[in-house]
């Protein structure tokens, strides 16, 4: 049975209650108002969210992910319950789960609500977490390049000590090709190898030519520029409705997302995850 008009106007009370208090960081009161809604009102996904920021500042983890696993089970879209339950997935060292949940939040960030935009946070748990990742995976196979370069290393002095480099296998039967050549060949395909793996300049059109970072919800104005959503908010907020660069007016429901750029930089993430590095 649904709640009643008035069941549901104490509800929203508790809730103003429950927010009045986080903002003054009475957690613990504020867990006990939002506690209080969801008697009135079970099926709200907010108060769940509500109530796990909460325990998030308590450090309480699994309540943390209990609240936010509910919210999404009557609310599979929203942002802050999949953005909430990454954070305490990564808390619990379970960090693929972590950054799948921290990506469905991204995603379903992106083109949001101004008033409820949160990608930029978002994408800071996110950067971090798939940072990590990749330092984890790149040290396994800079170790794995190593070895396996030794072991060529060896093969190769090996059979130029009992004479017979010629026959060795995965080289060209060249008499003539000296043996600090093939040295120097196998030193090239393990560093070509490795190139993924060392950091450089992150091209240019996959950066906001404003903020000057890698894009991580790039949209287009009216004028044909691509920018960070983010900057291009905050720049009307306080500066006004109009182009940084072109000086042309526009209004936020004229952003559009460009999806190739937001494909592009997926893309070089990807491949590159040093490129996640928050300075």
């Amino acid at each position: 049975m649904p709640p009643n008009p008035a069941e549901v106007k104490q509800a929203e009370l508790l809730r103003n209650d429950g927010n009045n208090y986080f903002k003054k960081s009475r957690f613990g009161a504020a867990i006990d108002a939002y506690t209080q809604a969801i008697t009135f009102c079970p099926n709200i996904p907010v108060y769940y969210t509500n109530r796990a920021l909460c325990h998030l500042k308590r450090n309480e983890w699994e309540r943390v992910e209990e609240d936010s696993r509910r919210a999404i089970q009557l609310d599979s879209k929203s942002v802050k319950a999949h953005y909430i339950l990454g954070l305490a997935l990564l808390q619990k060292q379970e960090l693929p789960k972590g950054i799948k949940e921290l990506e469905k939040a991204l995603n379903l960030g992106r083109g949001a609500d101004p008033q409820g935009y949160m990608v930029e946070e978002i994408w800071q748990a996110l950067a971090r977490a798939k940072y990590k990742e990749w330092e984890h995976a790149s040290s396994q196979r800079s170790w794995d390049l190593q070895n396996l370069k030794e072991a060529c290393v060896s093969a190769l002095k090996e059979k130029q000590y009992l004479g017979d480099i010629s026959e060795s296998e995965g080289f060209v039967d060249d008499a003539t090709t000296p043996y600090l050549k093939r040295l120097e060949a196998i030193e090239r395909v393990f560093n070509k190898a490795a190139e993924d793996d060392i950091p450089a300049e992150i091209p240019g059109h996959l950066c906001c030519r404003i903020t000057l970072d890698i894009f991580h919800d790039p949209v287009i104005t009216p004028s044909g520029l691509t920018y960070e959503r983010a900057m291009l908010l905050d720049h009307l907020q306080k500066v006004g409705g109009f182009d940084p660069i072109t000086r042309e007016q526009f209004d936020p429901s004229q952003l559009v997302p460009n999806l190739a750029i937001k494909e592009a930089v997926h893309e070089f993430l990807d491949k590159h995850g040093w490129a996640y590095k928050i300075d």
